[in-house]
């Protein structure tokens, strides 16, 4: 998967992590008078859950990488995009009784539990640490972050595109945490009719990208691991 898609999922998924995270940006406390100490502090919350969300995208590279080698990459991407389009297709009320589920309940629990402790802390390195556990919530885009990190098959380049996963969701997040109200729920229910459209968008650049048709950046064409090391030995 192409890393700039990992920008362009952040951007899409960011108003529906409005919806999860929002609350949270907007209970964080402001540590000094000073509008360049809060911009700080929001800055340094937001940079927490980009570095979560790079390691995880690491480890899911790594775990990619190892895919590669036994040549279903393309399977795995075209896997990714049926398995997004299956989501939407799921009703609003099977979905609900998946975010009702006990060990779903504990994780937010406890995370939320933590968020309060270091919030208590009042410092803006605690609004860091409380952006690393933020990283950890339970999302659906991120999912579909991971899905495209795992099927770039390298943990550093799954690194760079959960980065840029991160940095995708930056402006609505910060923008949330700072001007708070500004950002009304109308806006964001209106915006959030768009996200089903643009998510079955990416659903299907994952399955084009998947199918190898030879389309740049869309759906390039590459030759799996066998076949080069077939031209290789051909050569002697």
């Amino acid at each position: 998967m192409d890393v700039w898609t990992g920008f362009v999922v952040g951007l899409v998924g960011s108003l529906h992590c409005v919806g999860m995270c929002g609350p949270i940006a907007l209970a964080l406390p402001s540590y000094g008078e000073s509008r360049i100490n809060i911009f700080a502090g929001r800055i340094l919350y937001n940079l927490g859950r980009v570095l979560t969300y790079s390691v995880m995208g690491a480890l899911f590279g790594l775990f990619g990488s190892r895919i590669v080698l036994f040549g279903i990459q393309q399977d795995l991407s075209i896997a990714a995009g049926v398995v997004i389009l299956l989501y939407l297709l799921i009703p609003g009320r099977i979905k609900n009784r998946i975010s009702g589920l006990s060990f779903y309940v504990k994780i937010v629990s406890v995370l939320k539990s933590s968020f309060s402790k270091l919030i208590a802390h009042r410092s803006n390195y605690s609004l860091f640490l409380i952006g690393l556990l933020n990283g950890l919530l339970p999302c659906g885009f991120v999912y579909v972050g991971i899905a495209g990190a795992l099927s770039t098959g390298s943990w550093l380049t799954g690194s760079f595109y959960m980065a840029l996963f991160g940095l995708g969701t930056l402006p609505i997040m910060l923008a949330t945490a700072i001007l708070g109200k500004v950002i009304n729920f109308n806006l964001r229910r209106k915006i959030n009719k768009m996200i089903p459209v643009l998510a079955a968008i990416l659903a299907l650049l994952f399955i084009l990208r998947g199918l190898n048709l030879g389309i740049p950046f869309i759906s390039p064409k590459f030759l799996p691991p066998k076949a080069e090391i077939g031209s290789v030995q051909n050569c002697h």
